[in-house]
């Protein structure tokens, strides 16, 4: 570590070492030599030939290209940068010196958004494959989580105020829910993710008119062969110079999506750490505060609120950028396209882990969550008292308005004077209801107020996660290590 120069927190503190290798030089550098190979492979596929007639490319240039795929040169290249203030055409020196039969074919035909442009769809589409194993990696732990706490009736908030209980695990399914939506949205973008192939200066493929000489059903077939070697299943059918930068606001837009997702459901979790009703993982010699030591703050998630905010943000940056491209190409996109893209998949990696972590170890307080309950609990019962009432005798019309007037006399003493809710004992005391207190406690079965939570979890987790999850248990069990 330089403790001389600025570390990005995205590498240093956030980000996983898989995620850092996917935005890292040697894989992006590696790349390029890959899309080298393949687009000479397929110009001698093609039969490209030279005015005498012979083959232009030979599988020996072919073999040495391939033998120094991941040897980069990079002392050669960054020398060469400094003389030609081009990076792309540096590494074709510094590729050529490492392979001098092919030096002379390396990057035919092609422009410097070949190696490019082909290069930032490979990485986000890498990128889009680690982020949707966290993500559904996230879903499976919330999906053992709701299960688990599908039965435990809870106090269900509307506006933050009291409402009509639900369950532990009903909750947690809407937070999986909004998840299953962003994994929908992830694999339609992965799914149709195009190369941009190799199109030439404008796109015009003019280049590949000189190269064969005019032969439009050979040049045809550049870039489908340039897809399959590559792993994907087409190319981009038109473009300028670029692939339109709409992609890249596609992918961030699938980001800000995840990211809204989690910064939800780290807000829910940071309300009910206040409540004291559920917590996420605290560490034995973790510190919460350096002035109140009995503090245990909700850290980690703060920290998926804080990253998920810079995510959501990021993905503006795209946006703008492809609105305001000029015509076939313009540069203004490179510097903020090369942190946008990155540092967005970098944070987006890091809330993941974090939701990973922090869902792995949520603990939960059913005695709190009983007795928050049980405080609001007589308020709600009292459509169910009202009927009871009504049973042995009482006049409904009459019934309800004392109910009101005693729920409004309850509610006083429990905020102005400090009392618990006492309305139970007053409709005991009150002789409209011909209730006892026992009668009354029988209405207090908190699962009795749940509605159909613990069915609707069953039947979400049976019907829509499940599958899900089977289909891709070959990814399951992963876990997140924390930095700090």
């Amino acid at each position: 570590m330089r403790e001389d120069s600025y570390i990005s927190p995205l590498s240093e503190r956030y980000a996983s070492k898989e995620m850092q290798y996917i935005f890292s030089e040697n894989k992006k550098f590696s790349t390029w030599r890959r899309l080298w190979i393949a687009l000479a492979e397929t110009e001698m596929e093609l039969n490209l030939t030279g005015e005498d007639g012979k083959p232009v490319i030979t599988q020996d240039m072919i073999d040495e290209m391939k033998s120094h795929v991941e040897d980069i040169n990079y002392d050669v290249a960054r020398a060469r940068e400094k003389e030609v203030r081009h990076d792309v055409m540096s590494h074709v020196y510094a590729f050529g010196k490492q392979c001098p039969k092919a030096a002379g074919i390396i990057h035919l035909g092609a422009t410097s958004c070949y190696v490019g442009d082909n290069t930032d769809v490979i990485i986000m589409r890498d990128a889009l494959t680690l982020i949707r194993t966290k993500l559904i990696n996230v879903i499976a732990e919330l999906s053992d989580f709701a299960e688990k706490n599908k039965d435990l009736p809870t106090l269900a908030f509307t506006h933050f105020q009291p409402a009509q209980p639900t369950t532990v695990g009903k909750r947690a399914t809407l937070w999986i829910n909004e998840f299953m939506m962003d994994l929908e949205d992830l694999e339609y973008v992965l799914s149709t993710l195009k190369l941009l192939g190799s199109k030439g200066t404008t796109g015009t493929q003019a280049s590949f008119k000189e190269l064969f000489k005019g032969d439009d059903e050979t040049i045809d077939k550049i870039d489908p062969l340039i897809a399959k070697k590559m792993g994907f299943k087409s190319c981009v059918p038109v473009s300028g110079q670029t692939y339109s930068r709409k992609t890249d606001t596609r992918v961030m837009n699938v980001l800000a999506g995840i990211a809204a997702s989690c910064h939800k459901m780290s807000n829910d979790i940071r309300l009910l750490q206040h409540l004291k009703e559920v917590e996420e993982p605290f560490e034995k010699k973790q510190i919460g505060s350096s002035a109140m030591a009995y503090k245990r703050n909700p850290m980690r998630s703060e920290r998926i609120a804080s990253l998920s905010r810079y995510i959501m943000i990021d993905a503006l940056n795209p946006a703008i950028t492809s609105a305001t491209q000029w015509f076939e190409r313009t540069l203004d996109d490179s510097a903020n396209k090369r942190l946008s893209i990155a540092e967005g998949f970098l944070a987006m990696d890091g809330v993941l882990d974090l939701c990973l972590n922090v869902v792995d170890g949520l603990v939960v307080y059913p005695k709190v969550i009983a007795k928050r309950l049980m405080s609001e609990l007589p308020f709600m019962a009292t459509e169910n008292i009202m009927m009871d009432a009504v049973k042995m005798g009482g006049n409904r019309q009459e019934i309800h308005e004392r109910i009101r007037e005693l729920s409004m006399k309850a509610g006083a003493n429990v905020k102005e004077k400090g009392m618990d809710n006492n309305l139970l004992d007053l409709i005991a005391k009150d002789d409209a209801f011909n209730l006892s207190k026992e009668d009354l406690e029988k209405t207090m079965d908190m699962s009795l107020y749940v509605g159909r939570a613990p069915r609707q979890v069953e039947v979400y987790l049976r019907d829509f996660v499940k599958p899900m999850l089977e289909e891709n248990k070959e990814i399951l069990g992963k876990k997140a290590e924390i930095n700090v």
